[in-house]
């Protein structure tokens, strides 16, 4: 897919809501914030497309050029990103995996495979990552899931990564919570995303 007036939209949308997540950590979280890495540059980008034989969404390279990921948990509520090399290690991990099977999925079949090449992963802790779609289609740049001993999966209404990161920025700064995680700071300075309560039945 080329980068068309949606993608860089899209990857607009990115930096606007690492933007905002951004600000709201240096201020409420500087644990946090001090969690994030650096940019990373066209030249890591580039390399871990290669590595991958693909390009990556727009948005993906939009949000890998805010942070070249963060150095564990504490700061988005599913999973810490990953940098490019990351991703790449992540990826070739899952390709090595599967060298032997090889069931990368019928199109004709419902339900996804244990793994697909054009899966790049973008968050990740304990082996489970989410993933970014990269698969031509309508399901192109949604995120889903990858757990290490499950097959993927993406929910009937899968965000995108614009999307999923504007709704933590909006939900940091107004309150509220992202997949029913809600988010609290630790006195370290360092936001932890809890499970919502269950409301209690009235009487």
């Amino acid at each position: 897919m080329s980068d068309d007036g949606v993608g860089q939209d899209g990857a607009e949308a990115v930096r606007a809501a690492w933007g905002r997540i951004d600000r709201w950590l240096r201020e409420w979280a500087p644990g946090s914030y001090a969690r994030l890495a650096p940019p990373a540059g066209p030249e890591a980008i580039a390399a871990a497309e290669a590595a991958l034989r693909l390009r990556f969404p727009a948005e993906l390279r939009a949000s890998l050029g805010c942070h070249d990921g963060a150095g564990g948990e504490g700061v988005l509520p599913v999973k810490p990103p990953l940098s490019a090399a990351g991703i790449v290690r992540y990826w070739t991990r899952w390709m090595e995996l599967t060298e032997e099977e090889r069931e990368f999925g019928d199109p004709e079949e419902e339900g996804e495979p244990s793994w697909h090449p054009r899966w790049i992963p973008w968050a990740e802790s304990d082996g489970d990552a989410q993933i970014v779609d990269g698969r031509e289609g309508p399901g192109f740049g949604r995120l889903g899931m990858k757990y290490h001993d499950e097959e993927g999966s993406f929910g009937d209404e899968a965000p995108s990564l614009a999307s999923y990161l504007t709704e933590v920025a909006e939900v940091l700064e107004g309150g509220g919570s992202v997949g029913g995680r809600v988010p609290y700071v630790a006195v370290s300075g360092v936001v932890w995303w809890a499970e919502k309560p269950a409301a209690r039945p009235e009487r």
